[in-house]
């Protein structure tokens, strides 16, 4: 009588997983790490993150991509909050239907928004075109801040705040109703009830989703090429520009693994926040 077979090592079943994630993200990544040390001249040299790391269009880059990062996710945290608290604790018509489309809202791509957010603020969106309208002025209206680095601050606040409100409401879903009828039978009014008991449960769902949008923003790259923002360059459309504009592969790869040793920087926080956000 045969024996039964032997079930395969857990080694050999981890190969299946190992050997795809090797191809489709290891081993592009390997190639762009390599061509970043790899000059034309051949050989391997560290010359082309001298040269990317000396120069004012990177610097400048970085900066623009840190401030705009910074500055959508915090616009995003305090706009979510506050539209997370209206729709969890204000009661109106049609209320669910927004907590609902919030989820959908999530599934939209980022160039869709800022194409909306062309229609309406464009040089001739409908903004300006009632301007225009109503004055009887012709020519262009005053609605010109889109192809800004506010315009784009204010795409990147409109895209992002619904993935800060997403686990705000998660989080006031399991808030215990009976702490804030108690305070509210106190005496306390409603920007007390929201800063003493409200915000502190609140907080770990909210670092969770600041640092998320972090993550997101500064690797954003379609709301900055639709806005067609002038003389706002991020990392991602320096990238751009050094392979497909310039051809100065090396240098796009030396930006790209910067880029890259961020975002894993950053994802490392949202992953240890959202950790803590769980427990």
């Amino acid at each position: 009588m045969a024996s039964p077979a032997r079930p395969a090592p857990a080694a050999l079943w981890a190969l299946v997983p190992v050997a795809v994630l090797t191809a489709v993200f290891l081993y592009p990544l390997a190639l762009v790490v390599r061509q970043s040390l790899s000059p034309d001249t051949g050989g391997t040299s560290l010359q082309a993150y001298t040269d990317v790391f000396a120069s004012a269009a990177f610097r400048d880059a970085l900066g623009t991509t840190v401030w705009l990062a910074v500055g959508a996710s915090a616009g995003c945290v305090v706009l979510g909050f506050v539209l997370a608290l209206v729709i969890a604790f204000v009661p109106f018509p049609g209320g669910k239907v927004v907590a609902r489309f919030i989820d959908v809202f999530l599934s939209f791509p980022s160039f869709l928004i800022t194409l909306a957010l062309l229609f309406v603020y464009g040089t001739v969106g409908m903004a300006n075109g009632l301007w225009s309208d109503v004055t009887g002025t012709t020519g262009t209206g005053p609605f010109q801040f889109l192809t800004t680095p506010w315009g784009v601050l204010l795409a990147e606040i409109t895209y992002f705040t619904p993935f800060v409100m997403r686990p705000l409401l998660a989080a006031f879903s399991q808030l215990d109703t009976i702490q804030l009828e108690v305070a509210s039978s106190l005496g306390a009014r409603p920007a007390r009830i929201v800063r003493r008991v409200i915000l502190p449960e609140a907080l770990p769902a909210l670092a969770a989703g600041g640092s998320l949008v972090l993550v997101m923003c500064l690797n954003e790259f379609g709301i900055v090429l639709f806005t067609g923002a002038k003389g706002v360059t991020t990392l991602p459309m320096l990238v751009y520009g050094k392979a497909i504009l310039e051809s100065d592969y090396p240098a796009a790869c030396v930006v790209a693994v910067v880029n890259i040793v961020i975002s894993v920087g950053l994802y490392g926080l949202y992953r240890v926040v959202s950790r803590r956000a769980g427990a």
